[in-house]
């Protein structure tokens, strides 16, 4: 089992919707995960079991190697880092930013009689510095911009030095500068050998940060593909995703993608789309992969469907197989 988090055919169904749906995904110490997919798609729902918050209708989910059902989600949930537009919306807009984070320690949003020690204080002070806000920690939560109150959050979210720290759409809402300065901190957070296991939630590939190792694709409460992010984040992968034709090129360890004009009697997924959220699981498109029983990739490729050279491999990945929708040739 793995260390982190383990799903074995987990479905989650909502006043007669299926929000997931035969979901098999596991992450492992030291792993950087992105969830990509279209609204409706089932990633806050992922996210919200990972973080303990919600069980499982069916299937068997282990956090932190702790069945979910059969442990006291109140003792677990400390132990995971969380930063969320639910949590965001809940803090005093009155609330110091000092205090944002420093009462993370307690698990309360909204500082009353706690008592921190000095090492606390020292932690919250540092933990903002390194996330550039250290200058915002004796003003109110209420007057922060949007960029730097995802930095205070980022930052409560590690105060408690957790195993696992998820990230739901921490981007959203940022303007370009505010989303490339969000992108590069969260980068060097994923290259810490030090930092926990990640998993970032995101409708776009733009804000993928460098040194994530892995990605997982939704689509319809189902997986469609899921991996080293070198293999499995193909233009293949993507259009079965959005149910759209797309254009997918990487910089570096950065991605882009746009629409794309089909060529002339060319099939795809966008032909005959898997809805991306109802009430009942859907049958696969054709080309649409249904999860993970779905034809794997034949081998390492590139965004445009070229094979991928070692570089283009996350360290420690190569080793494991993607699943998703070959490439067209």
């Amino acid at each position: 089992m793995s260390d982190v988090l383990e799903f074995a055919g987990v479905g989650v169904v909502r006043g007669g919707a299926s929000l997931l749906d035969g979901i098999d995904w596991s992450v492992e110490e030291g792993e950087r995960w992105v969830v990509l997919g279209p609204n409706g798609a089932g990633k806050t729902t992922l996210l919200q079991l990972a973080a303990a918050r919600m069980h499982p209708t069916r299937g068997v989910a282990s956090v932190l190697s702790e069945i979910l059902g059969a442990v006291d989600v109140f003792e677990l949930r400390p132990r995971i880092g969380l930063a969320s537009s639910a949590l965001a919306d809940r803090v005093p807009g009155s609330e110091l930013v000092r205090d944002v984070v420093l009462t993370a320690s307690y698990g309360v949003v909204g500082r009353w009689r706690e008592h921190y020690e000095r090492l606390d204080v020292s932690r919250a002070r540092r933990l903002l510095r390194s996330l550039g806000a250290e200058h915002l920690s004796e003003r109110t939560y209420g007057t922060l911009s949007e960029g730097e109150r995802k930095r205070v959050l980022i930052a409560r979210a590690l105060m408690t030095d957790p195993e696992l720290m998820l990230l739901d759409e921490p981007a959203a809402g940022l303007d370009l500068a505010g989303r490339e300065d969000l992108v590069a901190r969260l980068g060097e957070i994923a290259r810490d050998l030090e930092a926990p296991a990640l998993v970032l939630v995101t409708h776009h590939v733009e804000e993928i940060p460098p040194g994530f190792t892995d990605v997982l694709l939704l689509r319809g409460g189902r997986i469609v593909a899921a991996g080293p992010i070198g293999m499995t984040l193909t233009q293949a992968n993507l259009e079965a995703t959005f149910a759209m034709p797309l254009h997918l090129e990487r910089y570096d360890d950065r991605w882009a993608a746009r629409s794309r004009v089909p060529e002339p009697g060319e099939q795809g997924p966008w032909t005959h789309p898997t809805p991306a959220s109802s009430g009942a699981a859907a049958e696969p498109a054709p080309g649409v992969a249904a999860g993970p029983a779905s034809r794997p990739v034949s081998g390492p490729t590139s965004a445009d469907g070229e094979v991928a050279t070692g570089a283009d491999v996350p360290s420690g990945a190569s080793d494991r197989e993607p699943q998703g929708v070959p490439e067209r040739r």
